[in-house]
């Protein structure tokens, strides 16, 4: 989406949130959402979209703060030992909270017990994408494919422990396939590395690669949501098309430090579920491919919860473990 797009509608959503100025339980200084993925990533796009209502509705300055670095360890650990003021706020996926606390031999954090679930703020399915060049239409053309030429295809992913890999690694096993494993910096260099034939396939967020599949230069062949997405609702699901159960979305949430008192966190819960849950900023998020949610800290916490059970077994049966 145009990066004006996303601005007149981040516009509209300040008309239409406005609120009175900040009450007296709340921190006098300004706010500081701290994203620890670069500039321009899907993460970040997100919280600037939330930021200008968020300022808005709390009547101060809110500031993203991007702090990438190490898959995202860099920043959630900075917000990890922040002060529990309600001044410091983390904007995430879940790798850093799911996936590296079970791939890492240490980190300098600890999600569980140092970071406090305030809302769950969007949703995404992974796309299963395919050189078109293979000639398949469907996933199970794919799958038979991959059968007929066993450890010949290679797939690319963001690296060891993202969902993109994660998320090939279980379809693997559930289809009974070997695909050769190829790490990139990041999806951009996957994608080219589909479109300049290094590599075959990959699952990634629809966000990157959908301009180049409406292109005619990729293929889609599925979703790994449960059930259709609302973005690319003509896209059939990895479940439907014959692995039941088969799940893997990508999700971005709101964290606070561990310390946070907890009416200042009832209070961003209230205020973050009115921002995404507005037509204009619902809209906006639908446009990165993202569904938006706005959950109660409960939520978060069960589904983080349930993240690092699923993927923990995906992880101990295909013997992964941090590069």
């Amino acid at each position: 989406m145009p990066l004006t797009r996303r601005r007149w509608l981040a516009a509209g959503a300040l008309a239409a949130l406005a609120a009175p100025a900040r009450s007296a339980d709340w921190p006098g200084r300004s706010l500081r959402l701290v994203v620890p993925f670069p500039p321009g990533s899907s993460p970040d796009i997100i919280a600037r979209l939330i930021a200008e209502p968020l300022a808005q509705r709390l009547g101060q300055t809110v500031v993203v703060d991007n702090k990438p670095g190490a898959g995202g360890n860099i920043g959630t650990g900075l917000v990890a030992k922040a002060d529990g003021d309600g001044s410091t706020w983390l904007f995430t996926i879940q790798g850093p909270l799911v996936t590296a606390p079970l791939l890492a031999k240490s980190l300098p954090y600890d999600p569980a017990r140092q970071l406090r679930p305030v809302t769950l703020v969007a949703t995404s399915p992974n796309v299963l994408i395919v050189d078109p060049a293979l000639g398949v239409n469907t996933l199970a053309e794919f799958v038979a494919l991959a059968k007929a030429r066993a450890g010949a295809l290679a797939y690319g992913s963001v690296g060891t422990g993202s969902a993109a890999h994660l998320a090939m690694e279980w379809f693997k096993a559930r289809a009974g396939i070997d695909l050769l494993h190829v790490p990139y910096q990041g999806f951009p260099q996957v994608v080219n590395a589909i479109l300049g034939g290094q590599v075959e396939a990959g699952f990634m967020v629809p966000a990157i690669a959908m301009s180049q599949v409406r292109a005619g230069k990729l293929k889609a062949l599925a979703v790994t949501t449960p059930g259709r997405s609302a973005a690319l609702p003509e896209l059939p699901t990895v479940a439907e098309q014959g692995f039941p159960g088969f799940e893997a979305i990508s999700w971005q949430a709101v964290l606070a430090p561990a310390s946070t008192p907890t009416p200042i966190v009832e209070r961003m819960n209230r205020e973050l579920i009115a921002i995404v849950r507005s037509e204009a900023v619902r809209t906006a998020i639908l446009g990165q491919y993202f569904s938006a949610a706005g959950t109660a800290p409960e939520a978060l916490a069960t589904l983080m919860k349930s993240e690092r059970e699923r993927w923990g077994q995906v992880i101990r049966a295909a013997g992964l473990r941090a590069e």
